[in-house]
């Protein structure tokens, strides 16, 4: 069976996008390629990290990626988790049969201990809600 391709980007590649990318492998890793890139990327960050061994979910092999590793690629969905990585997608040289944006505040910029765990659960949402829509059962 063909794997379906998803890129997740945000600015820095060092939370929501990774969230994005292991959330999708945990929940749909049969069914679907998971990647993630930044426009401006970091590194991950370690409450990234912690949030989601947290909750059970696999970290190991996340790493912050640019968006021009990705040049010429195609996926079957793009999405989008923040304003920054939406600009930077207009001159993105890949291709996607489906493109999404779902702001997600950035848990760097949010002064609450929960803030990664609430970025974490509002992409496990979202893309449960998507998955849903596209007719694929996840494990929740």
């Amino acid at each position: 069976m063909n794997r379906q391709r998803v890129l997740f980007l945000c600015n820095a590649n060092s939370a929501r996008s990774l969230m994005g990318e292991a959330l999708l492998r945990h929940l749909a890793g049969d069914r679907f390629e998971a990647f993630s890139a930044g426009s401006e990327p970091d590194r991950p960050h370690e409450l990234t990290l912690a949030a989601l061994e947290k909750q059970g979910i696999a970290a190991e092999g996340l790493a912050s990626k640019s968006l021009d590793d990705f040049a010429g690629e195609r996926f079957a969905a793009v999405i989008v988790l923040c304003d920054k990585a939406q600009q930077a997608c207009r001159d993105w040289r890949g291709s996607s049969d489906e493109h999404l944006y779902w702001d997600i505040r950035d848990p760097r910029l949010i002064d609450r201990p929960d803030a990664y765990a609430q970025a974490l659960q509002e992409i496990r949402r979202r893309l449960t809600l998507w998955l849903a829509s596209r007719g694929q059962d996840t494990r929740l």
